[in-house]
């Protein structure tokens, strides 16, 4: 079976009727990805906490987004957005984003992912947006592998899927048309999660999935 994780990227005060989309989808999701401001901010919002709330009542894993800068970012700055993801929104997990893909930057993204569990985040979602080495799949619950337009999603190969560790593999799609059947060409292509939105340019995560739409 593949689930849907949703990255949505956008605040609930503007955008309440999307977010009672996401929360009446609850029983179909993988998790869901919090964003208050390119990380957690500089201090607690409450539509976030609320919403998040909201979400794990429903039974839905809520991950708190993190920018690593491809392990340019100092990881106690990384570290200290996730304890206040926890600590303002209660975040079970932690999405990490711009995650490097070489075995030299491995070391790095370990100290993390123990800092991560040790805070108490249950679920590590690892966004490389590419195949990273394979190492990273001991790391992570989820590994994003694909991160891109539905054009370039189109040519990728189809495989069985991989990460014998347990890691799932998820794919993330963009400017993807309505009638388009992602969900069948991630199983093709391996991955047990996924999400495609209609949205492009700069930031297409501020759309929901296709797959929310009542129409789906």
């Amino acid at each position: 079976m593949t689930t849907l994780l949703v990255p949505y990227y956008e605040h609930p005060a503007v955008r309440p009727a999307a977010w009672a989309a996401v929360l009446a989808a609850a029983p179909r999701l993988h998790g869901v990805v919090l964003n208050p401001a390119s990380g957690p901010g500089d201090h607690p919002d409450p539509a976030f906490a609320e919403i998040a709330a909201r979400l794990r009542r429903a039974g839905v894993t809520v991950l708190g987004y993190v920018d690593t800068g491809y392990a340019r970012r100092p990881g106690e700055d990384v570290v200290r957005e996730l304890r206040r993801h926890r600590a303002w929104y209660g975040t079970q997990g932690a999405f990490l984003d711009q995650v490097s893909t070489g075995v030299d930057e491995f070391g790095h993204y370990e100290r993390l992912t123990t800092a991560a569990r040790t805070l108490g985040c249950v679920t590590v979602a690892l966004n490389h947006g590419t195949p990273p080495h394979p190492a990273y799949a001991a790391l992570a619950d989820l590994l994003v592998t694909f991160e891109g337009p539905w054009a370039a999603y189109r040519r990728t190969p189809t495989r069985p899927r991989a990460h014998p560790s347990g890691a799932l593999e998820c794919h993330l799609v963009y400017g993807a048309p309505a009638d388009a059947d992602v969900a069948a060409a991630a199983r093709e292509r391996g991955a047990a999660v996924y999400c495609a939105v209609p949205g492009a340019g700069a930031h297409p995560w501020g759309t929901l999935p296709h797959a929310l739409h009542p129409a789906r």
